[in-house]
């Protein structure tokens, strides 16, 4: 059937719009599609970002973070969980740290179900040391072990179930949380002053006076002399004549002994204290001697 010239014209008058409009929806599906990669990218980069945020804050030095990503044997394990039950801010810092692992677990899920970029991550949260990651299903999202949307991010829940029944982080939380509150141990005293003690004052011998009659008197010496050091006094040698006092100290020293040897004064005795002296009894007359006989 042969069509006429005016009949192909009108079809060819529709065809194009409509060839133009298919191209134009496959040009701007084709942009629409570039656009949802660009944005699926920026997503991921972003959570690429912030995945690696929390595994450098896990690593700081001094943190207890790093322990809920990784097991490093028995002995690191009970290091780790005094580490990361240490307080109560540590503890916090803990349900916080796998609080944000599994928001960006479940965000990286949502945006490629098929990406593997956090299996390390999701490992973690699968072991669940210390029931941390149970506790934050349990109180954030209301999960139970018998039923929680979130498992759909795991390969295997059994130890989530296991310390979601259990209450393992609750456990851990009772066995630490008295050390929490327990007192400060005060700080040791500074030590005691050490007290110098004056060095000790020589004591002064008493000066040995010996006046005349042989009698020797103990006298203390008067304040007036100040006895020399021994490292003044030079080496005397008793082959050499003992050299002469000077003229001052010879008279001062002969007028101290002048004053030593003076007879010390009697106190006078108190009112009502005298007592009359008896009477001088006479003595008896001598006898005369008789005149010797005279011998024939």
């Amino acid at each position: 059937m042969a069509l006429g010239g005016g009949t192909l014209e009108r079809m060819l008058r529709v065809a194009v719009p409509m060839v133009l409009v298919v191209e134009l929806a496959i040009g701007v599906v084709a942009v629409l599609d570039r656009q949802s990669s660009d944005t699926k990218a920026g997503e991921r980069r972003s959570l690429v970002a912030r995945s690696d945020q929390l595994t450098a804050s896990a690593l700081l030095p001094g943190s207890a973070l790093s322990c809920l990503d990784s097991g490093a044997g028995d002995a690191a394990e009970t290091a780790c969980e005094a580490a990361v039950f240490a307080s109560a801010s540590s503890t916090a810092a803990a349900v916080a740290y796998v609080g944000a692992r599994l928001t960006l677990l479940a965000e990286a899920k949502a945006l490629d179900p098929a990406s593997d970029r956090f299996a390390g991550a999701r490992r973690a949260l699968e072991l669940d040391r210390y029931g941390v990651a149970a506790y934050v299903l349990t109180a954030r999202d209301g999960c139970t072990a018998e039923r929680c949307a979130s498992f759909v991010l795991f390969a295997d829940t059994g130890a989530l179930k296991s310390n979601m029944k259990a209450q393992v982080f609750d456990q851990y939380v009772s066995r630490h949380a008295a050390a929490w509150n327990a007192p400060s141990p005060s700080p040791d005293p500074p030590p005691a002053a050490v007290s110098v003690a004056p060095p000790a004052t020589p004591e002064v011998k008493a000066a040995s006076v010996e006046p005349a009659g042989g009698v020797s008197v103990a006298r203390p010496l008067s304040s007036k002399y100040s006895l020399p050091s021994a490292a003044s006094i030079p080496a005397v040698s008793i082959m050499n004549a003992e050299p002469a006092l000077p003229k001052a100290a010879a008279e001062a020293l002969a007028a101290q002994t002048k004053a030593d040897m003076k007879p010390e004064a009697k106190p006078e005795s108190a009112a009502g204290d005298d007592v009359p002296m008896p009477p001088r009894r006479p003595q008896a007359p001598r006898e005369q001697a008789a005149p010797a006989s005279t011998v024939r």
